[in-house]
């Protein structure tokens, strides 16, 4: 934990909070903090800064607190993705939160299993636990918007693509025709990375129609690897 996420229910007077969750755990356990020590804290959706241990025992954790720098800048990327299985979802929202994606789209295909939606990874619940700890990585404050759309492809593509930013539409998906990833692109830019097996080709044809196919090279990686990879790329 770079960073110790507030909410504003955290607090209980204008500079001071009190924490008896998993974060005074970690604090305790994982900082080995003593009164008088200074950590980096931040408030959701708000600015980043020190807090200064006042009190710390097995069941409180209490800070004087002082927010003073703005969160780190987002990456100017909308990533839209095939819902992937519930532990590659996990992988994919943390990682690509600490990266600075403030916007996912996840969506059905072909060889999305339906049961994908219902799993708790793809519940609010869920989502928001690993954006926390994407967020508590990098510090940074600011939550990501996450969207899940279990509707067919044809549906999707005529109701939801276009809420999507203008800009450079980029489709990640090795085979005829794709090009190497660019690199340090200037946003906005939409990414879209297909399910485990890739798209069928009537949907790679639709999505040919929008933007440009590419790849990472001659190996298959797993979803959760090439998001992070081809984020880098494109940063």
């Amino acid at each position: 934990m770079n960073l110790i996420l507030l909410d504003p229910s955290d607090f209980v007077a204008t500079d001071r909070v009190v924490l008896r969750d998993r974060r005074r755990a970690h604090v305790q356990q994982v900082h080995r903090a003593a009164v008088g020590d200074s950590l980096r804290v931040g408030l959701v959706g708000g600015r980043v800064g020190r807090g200064t241990v006042l009190a710390l025992d097995d069941a409180t954790l209490e800070l004087a607190v002082s927010l003073h720098d703005d969160p780190p800048p987002p990456l100017a990327l909308t990533l839209v993705l095939a819902l992937p299985r519930p532990h590659s979802l996990r992988k994919v929202l943390q990682q690509a939160t600490a990266m600075g994606v403030k916007r996912f789209v996840c969506f059905r295909c072909a060889r999305v299993e339906p049961s994908f939606f219902t799993a708790s990874a793809a519940q609010p619940p869920g989502i928001g636990e690993e954006l926390r700890l994407g967020l508590e990585q990098a510090r940074d404050t600011v939550l990501p918007a996450v969207e899940v759309h279990p509707q067919p492809f044809h549906r999707f593509l005529a109701e939801v693509w276009p809420t999507l930013p203008e800009g450079q539409v980029l489709i990640a998906h090795p085979g005829p025709g794709a090009v190497a990833c660019p690199r340090a692109v200037a946003g906005p830019i939409t990414l879209v990375v297909g399910p485990e097996g890739g798209f069928l080709p009537a949907e790679v044809a639709r999505l040919a129609e929008l933007g440009t196919s590419i790849d990472l090279g001659p190996r298959i990686l797993r979803v959760e690897t090439a998001v992070v990879a081809l984020l880098a790329r494109l940063a």
